[in-house]
């Protein structure tokens, strides 16, 4: 889970940097990156989720919902 927080924090630096330059411009490029970014954030959460759900089931939580 951290190597996706962590590129995801990268991908948003990216775009930031991006931004500041010609590639601002670059339609393609830029949808492509923004693609990547909605997919990393979805694995991203997907994976905390399952971290919550494995640690109330550690816990003996039942899981409802």
């Amino acid at each position: 889970m951290i190597e996706t927080r962590n590129r995801l924090e990268e991908l948003h630096r990216e775009r930031l940097l991006a931004q500041m330059t010609p590639l601002a411009g670059e339609t393609a490029y830029m949808a492509d990156l923004d693609d990547e970014i909605a997919a990393t954030r979805a694995a991203y959460t997907a994976a905390a989720v399952m971290e919550i759900a494995l640690l109330r089931a550690h816990l003996g939580e039942r899981n409802v919902g």
